[in-house]
């Protein structure tokens, strides 16, 4: 028995002799470990993304070029090219709402919708050109467009006095050029309500359409042969003669309306010289 207890006591002696060397070494004696915590700065969130983005570029491998390309390879031509584009012309001609702060941009609209969908007009010569634009006969087809602008741009006075939001007839003409909704709708026009017409490029992109289809059934501008033809069969001030030569008047002195005879004459081919050959297979 006594023997027992000399080894519980042996035992719990160890143990407490283990514990007190456990508390007593290195690590006791260590400081804490402290891990510094801040936000998150843009710098870090730039660096996250570079990172991010560096790692997708890892993945992507250039598309292997074709096996034409492989035995013919594109002929690279260094230097100028060797045919020159050719010039955009960038010419906006006189128009009589010029000094409206949006008149260079309706010139613009009216010159494209005449090219586009104009019915041809610039390749009709009226019956009574002459007393519009005198030089029309001989001109491109660019100047003869700047001639339907101007003119309409001359027609605009009468009709709106250039005032793109003008209603008229108690609410039944609208716009620039007073078109009634049921005629732009007649005619396929993309504004077809009194709202969209006084829209000015539209309201000049509907005139057009319509000056294309009556200009040519009627070959004229503004003539009366029992009728009023041509734009006159449409626009009011077309029928009253005093604002026809008003505005033929100022149609006659544009440049493009003037013949330039030193300058036809200066276009007109050149007779190439006569030269003699002579031979000398017979000496």
């Amino acid at each position: 028995m006594s023997a027992l207890r000399s080894l519980i006591l042996g035992g719990t002696l160890l143990c407490l002799a283990f514990t007190a060397a456990a508390e007593s070494g290195p690590e006791a004696t260590a400081e804490p470990v402290t891990v510094e915590l801040r936000p998150l700065s843009r710098s870090d969130a730039l660096a996250a993304e570079a990172a991010a983005r560096r790692e997708h570029l890892s993945s992507v491998r250039p598309v292997a070029r074709p096996a034409h390309m492989l035995r013919y390879p594109v002929r690279v031509i260094e230097g100028p090219p060797p045919v020159r584009p050719p010039a955009r012309i960038d010419w906006v001609p006189p128009a009589r709402w010029d000094f409206h702060s949006d008149g260079e941009r309706w010139t613009r609209a009216a010159m494209s919708a005449i090219r586009s969908h104009g019915g041809g007009l610039e390749d009709i010569v009226p019956r009574d050109i002459a007393t519009w634009c005198p030089a029309y006969r001989q001109n491109s087809a660019l100047q003869r467009r700047a001639f339907w602008v101007g003119m309409m741009s001359a027609l605009a006075k009468h009709e709106s006095t250039w005032r793109p939001g003008a209603v008229g007839g108690n609410g039944r003409w609208f716009g620039l050029l007073q078109i009634f909704p049921d005629t732009a709708r007649r005619y396929g026009c993309r504004a077809r309500t009194g709202a969209a017409l006084t829209d000015p490029e539209d309201n000049l992109s509907c005139a057009v359409r319509i000056m294309g289809v009556t200009v040519r059934r009627d070959n004229a501008i503004a003539l009366r042969d029992g009728r009023w033809r041509g734009v006159a069969a449409d626009w009011g001030p077309m029928t009253n003669r005093r604002k026809i030569a008003e505005m033929a008047a100022w149609t006659r002195e544009q440049s493009y309306c003037q013949p330039n005879l030193a300058v036809m004459a200066s276009l007109r081919p050149q007779m190439r010289p006569v030269v003699e050959t002579v031979s000398t297979m017979g000496e």
